[in-house]
């Protein structure tokens, strides 16, 4: 995940160049985010989105930044202090638009980070919100290959845990991949990850 999402940060990075004062800050933060600078590329969309406040995706990648680090860290207070600053963010912009369905799949990444940190105690408690929130995420937008993937890799998850078939799983992860391949982004800095995500689980299914 981390390794994929700096590779993002990258390419945006190297498209923008940094016309208004936002461009040149978001540019700034997926850059600082590409170096593996994640706190400084964290407090970075923290400011802009201070002063962006009609705009979601700042607060989006302050929340996205901090759960892809949680998922790479071991120490409790670590995950707790990740994973508390990304729900702070993210629950600004659910506020204001609770059908974004790039700020829904948000909140169940979240939810996972905590779950995949201590299944024992949390996958009860919050496995069945996480598959709440795709499913009303799939009702808004049935074509966003990040609802479509996102669900699938938790199914997945799950079906491993327990050991059921994934085979029908599978044919949703194909069917994301196609999501990608047509999915056009509204800007340069609006969400586009997860076709590599997509790419390595459907290697793993074969």
């Amino acid at each position: 995940m981390t390794k994929i999402i700096i590779t993002l940060a990258l390419l945006v990075v190297s498209i923008v160049n940094g016309q208004s004062q936002f461009e040149q800050g978001m540019g700034k933060a997926f850059a600082l985010w590409g170096e593996g600078k994640n706190t400084e590329s964290s407090a970075m969309f923290e400011r802009i989105a201070s002063a962006e406040k009609d705009n979601w995706l700042p607060n989006y990648y302050v929340a996205l930044v901090n759960t892809t680090t949680a998922f790479a860290t071991k120490d409790k207070d670590q995950v707790n202090a990740l994973l508390t600053k990304a729900q702070s963010a993210l629950d600004v912009e659910l506020n204001k638009y609770p059908n974004n369905v790039e700020l829904l799949v948000m909140q169940a990444m979240i939810h996972t980070a905590w779950i995949a940190f201590d299944p024992m105690t949390n996958g009860m408690k919050l496995s069945g919100k996480v598959m709440e929130i795709y499913a009303k995420a799939e009702q808004i937008e049935p074509n966003n290959p990040r609802v479509v993937f996102s669900k699938t890799e938790f199914e997945m998850g799950s079906a491993r845990f327990f050991g059921t078939d994934t085979k029908p799983i599978c044919v949703q992860i194909e069917k994301a991949i196609e999501l990608f391949a047509t999915f056009k982004p509204q800007t340069v800095f609006h969400p586009k990850w997860g076709l590599e995500r997509a790419q390595e689980a459907a290697k793993a299914c074969k």
